[in-house]
């Protein structure tokens, strides 16, 4: 079972569980999308009202498109029988898998979307079954079926519904795996109808993969199909009709007779399975798609041990060019909903492939450029396949497969104003959580060491763990070893689990800081017992001074206290940078659109140079992390009207800021829908900021800390942060009973400024 060992290395089974069981039990729920606020709303929705659109329904059954949920719900269906690498562990033990399917549907795509569990392992239970419900949704996503069960399946149910029936592992690997194959043989200089192409592994997967290939242009004779008894070729016994279809003639008997002189191979198999003398043995600039899961067939780093010319990809997340599913079901669910196609055919799946390799040769936009960690990818050997961040996909993919779609004749709707298509395409984007994507990409190549100065609490306890577990660097708990020890027990771990461990108790490192600090402080009225207190008796003081002496690369802490308290001691023990204001700026991640608000922590009533010096750091913080800003100054008026004593403030922020000559685009004074709504730029069509910012700099705390907490509660989106802008140190401080993702959060952003900004 080797998913299950790839899990614990990640995180612990409790945590997993407590993930799922946390709040609502689960990973999905059902809210309506019109107003029930009045008993009118009611009739309307039900009886009596709700009788209109039935009739007219039974009418017409295409209406229900109109009337019904239909025509973007998709049903995510499984059994069970070959779930992700754990096997056939029965319909109930697939539900958490296909409720998170239904997560990503709704994440990527905006698809509302059902698990559907069929406690059957008999294939025309699951026909009969599917048959009976498809009227209900405009799709059906088959996931985790067995072979050959799962071509038995689709194929019936294609024929006996309307409706697009798609089993994503194995069409949706084809697709990418296409794309890829597309671009790495683009980037190699070979033609796809000379290529010699060997596939390891003759599963759901590696068949669907077989025929797209050979469906975008690769000659049947090109391709040999290997299982675990060697190649499949004419006249070998006990072949079935699905791999025998893919047979061909040839003298090859074995995976490396196969191998040799190929140009191609695409690993669907196991672990190992590809040697590096196997790699040695194929033609010039080879092309390795080692996707077995959790391990590959062969890693990158041997590949390139033997063959500096190959062209690598995996499943994996820590390697570049991820054959990831996540690039494709999604989208080309999206595009054959929004014509209501009757099925997904051969020219969707190159369609879907084509529009794929098309774009990861296109410059990437700055979202991309954050999810990368600051770095810029570009089309080449270790970029043939898009992010899965690329927000270009929502509008790309489903685009090229409602064309596809309505070129082959199965679109029933087709798109009249492919421009106007587009524009419903980018509004559906969900939020862009590539920023901490990023960062942790950045970090794991620096491994940096960051404290955790709340050791003993529960979330910042378990925010180290994953901390560790993850990659991103070592973490360092301050902590009572024995209270420590009572903590890792209730999380589901035992004492001896390997992450550093420091208090005050080290007599070295206490007359170390005590110095530090003496020498920071004594000017300041404070004297040397006094600092010997500090550092023993508060761990943000001690934290903070292993960061300053060189103990330590980053910290988080202030989880079990007020913001503003560990603030204070954070002042006292690191202070400010030099000519640097100190404040707080979260970042708010909405659909479509990431906001950075500040000074939402620190300072109460920022004067007019405060907010031009936040102004600018908060600028700079934004292109850190791969935007362009456009900083709006914030107030109850907007350019002047009306008029008061605190609005004038804060236009004399922006007159101070125009005399810096700054490169960022910045205007105000200006209401915050004024600042965020496009319908006011021809209100306004003498500012390029009116409608299109993405940095808000507050007029007060009261009215930056009101707002982010309400969007918070309220917004349907995800706040990041508090981050402290300004201090000496990367230090971050966590508000009073964060959650661990909050504070892994908060301590990835201190190892990535640690590493990029100069202290």
């Amino acid at each position: 079972m080797p998913k299950k060992k790839e899990t614990i290395e990640k995180y612990t089974d409790k945590e997993a569980l407590d993930f799922h069981i946390q709040g609502k039990p689960g990973k999905i729920e059902i809210i309506s999308s019109k107003q029930l606020s009045t008993q009118r709303d009611l009739s309307l929705a039900y009886s009596p009202g709700v009788a209109v659109p039935v009739l007219e329904i039974s009418k017409n059954p295409q209406t229900a498109y109109e009337y019904t949920s239909k025509g973007n719900l998709v049903a995510v269906v499984s059994n069970g029988s070959a779930i992700l690498g754990l096997g056939n562990l029965g319909a109930l033990a697939s539900k958490p898998v296909m409720e998170g399917k239904s997560v990503l549907f709704k994440r990527f795509a905006d698809i509302d979307s059902i698990d559907i569990e069929v406690d059957s392992q008999d294939a025309e239970d699951i026909i009969k079954t599917v048959r009976n419900i498809a009227c209900s949704f405009g799709g059906i996503n088959l996931e985790d079926i067995g072979a050959p069960d799962c071509f038995v399946i689709e194929q019936k149910l294609k024929e006996l519904v309307d409706i697009p029936i798609f089993h994503d592992d194995q069409h949706g690997t084809a697709i990418i795996t296409t794309a890829g194959l597309i671009n790495a043989l683009d980037i190699s200089g070979k033609s796809i109808k000379d290529v010699k192409i060997v596939v390891n592994g003759a599963g759901a997967s590696a068949i669907a993969c077989t025929e797209l290939f050979k469906n975008s242009g690769v000659p049947n004779e090109n391709v040999t199909m290997c299982d675990r008894k060697g190649v499949i070729y004419h006249g070998r016994e006990g072949v079935d009709q699905w791999k025998s279809k893919h047979a061909i003639d040839t003298k090859d008997r074995t995976l490396e007779q196969a191998i040799k002189g190929a140009d191609v191979v695409l690993g669907l198999s196991a672990a190992g399975a590809i040697t590096q003398d196997m790699i040695k043995s194929m033609a010039k600039n080879p092309i390795i798609f080692a996707c077995a899961n959790p391990e590959p067939e062969i890693r990158p780093e041997k590949v390139l041990e033997v063959r500096d010319d190959a062209i690598i990809a995996t499943g994996r997340s820590d390697y570049p060019n991820q054959v990831n599913n996540l690039i494709g079901f999604p989208y080309i669910f999206r595009g054959a909903l929004d014509v209501q196609a009757k099925t997904i055919n051969e020219e969707m799946k190159v369609a879907a492939a084509q529009a794929i390799a098309k774009l990861a040769r296109e410059d990437v936009p700055d979202e991309v450029v954050a999810a990368y960690g600051g770095d810029r990818p570009h089309y080449g050997k270790n970029y043939i396949i898009p992010s899965t961040f690329d927000p270009r996909l929502i509008t790309t993919i489903p685009t090229a497969v409602a064309k596809a779609a309505m070129d082959s004749g199965v679109a029933q709707k087709p798109i009249k104003d492919f421009d106007a298509y587009i524009n419903e395409l980018e509004a559906r984007l969900d939020p862009s959580v590539g920023i901490m994507q990023g960062i942790n990409a950045k970090i794991k190549k620096a491994k940096k060491r960051i404290v955790f100065a709340e050791g003993e609490d529960e979330e910042s306890l378990k925010a180290a763990i994953a901390f560790k577990n993850y990659g991103l660097g070592e973490p360092i708990l301050i902590a009572n070893q024995e209270k420590l020890n009572a903590s890792l027990k209730k999380i589901g771990l035992d004492e001896n689990f390997n992450i550093e461990v420091t208090n005050s108790a080290d007599t070295e490192k206490s007359e170390k800081y005590k110095n530090y600090l003496y020498e920071k402080l004594q000017r300041k009225g404070i004297l040397e017992k006094e600092c010997d207190k500090m550092v023993k008796s508060d761990r943000v003081t001690w934290g903070s001074c292993m960061v300053a002496c060189g103990d330590a690369d980053g910290m988080v802490a202030g989880n079990t206290r007020h913001f503003s308290a560990t603030v204070d001691k954070l002042s006292q023990s690191v202070g400010a940078r030099n000519n640097e204001v100190l404040f707080g700026l979260c970042l708010y991640v909405t659909k479509g659109k990431t906001i950075l608000i500040a000074d939402t922590n620190v300072i109460e009533f920022p004067t007019s140079e405060e907010l031009v010096e936040i102004a600018i750091s908060s600028a700079r913080v934004a292109e850190t992390l791969g935007f362009e800003p456009r900083v709006a100054f914030l107030s109850h008026s907007t350019f002047g009207q009306p008029e008061t004593e605190r609005t004038k403030r804060v236009r004399q922020a922006v007159e101070m800021l125009e005399k810096r000559k700054v490169h960022f685009l910045f205007d105000g004074e200006m209401q915050p829908d004024v600042a965020l709504n496009p319908k006011f730029q021809s209100t306004y069509p003498f500012s390029k900021i009116v409608g299109n910012a993405n940095v808000l700099i507050m007029p007060s705390i009261h009215a930056a800390a009101v707002s982010t907490k309400m969007l918070k509660e309220l917004g349907g989106g995800k706040v990041i942060g508090p981050l402290l802008i300004g201090l000496a140190q990367p230090i971050e401080v966590a508000p009073l009973r964060s959650s661990s993702s909050e504070i892994l959060n908060l301590a990835s952003i201190a190892a990535y400024s640690s590493e990029i900004i100069k202290y």
